[in-house]
């Protein structure tokens, strides 16, 4: 239920390009713009992040390669991040768009930096919240992800456990639970934050692939390439992509706005919900004629 209503699920397309077949679900009104993640699988409950999009713009949330029902990879290459951008460039053209937003949380978020390097002239706008643009565990010992932080064996306890196959559903809706609650600034209001029937789950040979190729990505000395405007929003007190990275990324892109949330962590579309929804409008509306 939302605001007394049946939350309406997503409209399920699967969408046949040159470079394979590929899922996506739709929702919202108004100019398209492209949401995904870089290995989570979506349904027709459609996705947190993705729906503070639907009241401005006509979203098109997308799984790519090996997630949900889109096709698998043929060669293991098929699931890098440049490869997903051209399967996105592929999904765009085949829907017929001149031109669309792209919108990214976390890994979803590196993608749009994969994006904007490559392919600004096909995006009219571009929302980066809590990413980077190179690897953030290894320099960084506010990163959950390393070994010195002081819950980084929790989560990767966390993380190893949901790859399971064989895990009871309870049992992983437990885990996933105990997962997202360290990275929120208030813990105590998972319930609430996360009140929606929306859920999705992992493609796990994404995730461990992109688990590799993390290891070596660096495209910093790239992003003056990006030149269509970017929103950068980052929580104060992200714990997988820190602060430091959405600074690094607003110093080296030139037409972008950093956007900082101070009672946030790693979801500040929920977490501070009426502002993040703002920021997003306001900048939206300011690049009206950059769109048009």
């Amino acid at each position: 239920m939302e605001g007394g209503l049946v939350l309406v699920n997503w409209e399920r397309k699967l969408i046949h390009t040159d470079r394979g077949v590929f899922e996506i679900f739709i929702k919202g009104e108004g100019d398209p713009i492209c949401v995904t993640h870089h290995y989570s699988e979506f349904n027709q409950t459609g996705d947190y992040f993705a729906k503070s999009f639907t009241s401005t713009n006509k979203v098109f949330l997308v799984n790519l390669r090996e997630a949900g029902h889109s096709d698998e990879a043929k060669e293991p290459y098929q699931l890098s991040m440049l490869e997903s951008i051209f399967d996105l460039e592929a999904i765009r053209e085949e829907l017929g768009f001149s031109k669309w937003g792209f919108a990214g949380h976390s890994t979803g978020g590196m993608l749009g930096v994969i994006y904007g390097i490559y392919f600004s002239e096909r995006l009219d706008f571009n929302v980066i919240v809590g990413a980077a643009a190179r690897e953030y565990m290894t320099f960084s010992k506010e990163c959950i992800y390393n070994s010195e932080h002081p819950d980084f064996h929790i989560m990767q306890k966390l993380i190893e456990a949901l790859k399971r196959s064989d895990l009871p559903p309870e049992n992983r809706t437990e885990l996933k639970v105990k997962r997202t609650k360290l990275s929120l600034y208030m813990p105590e209001k998972y319930e609430q934050l996360f009140s929606l029937n929306i859920h999705k789950g992992i493609s796990t040979i994404r995730m461990n692939f992109f688990n590799r190729e993390l290891q070596v990505y660096d495209v910093t000395r790239k992003l003056e390439f990006i030149s269509t405007p970017t929103l950068i929003i980052c929580g104060r007190h992200d714990v997988q992509c820190p602060l430091s990275y959405s600074i690094e990324m607003n110093e080296g892109i030139p037409n972008s706005k950093l956007v900082i949330f101070e009672k946030s962590n790693h979801y500040p579309f929920l977490e501070e919900a009426k502002g993040f929804n703002e920021v997003v409008d306001l900048f939206l509306k300011e690049n009206q004629s950059f769109i048009n």
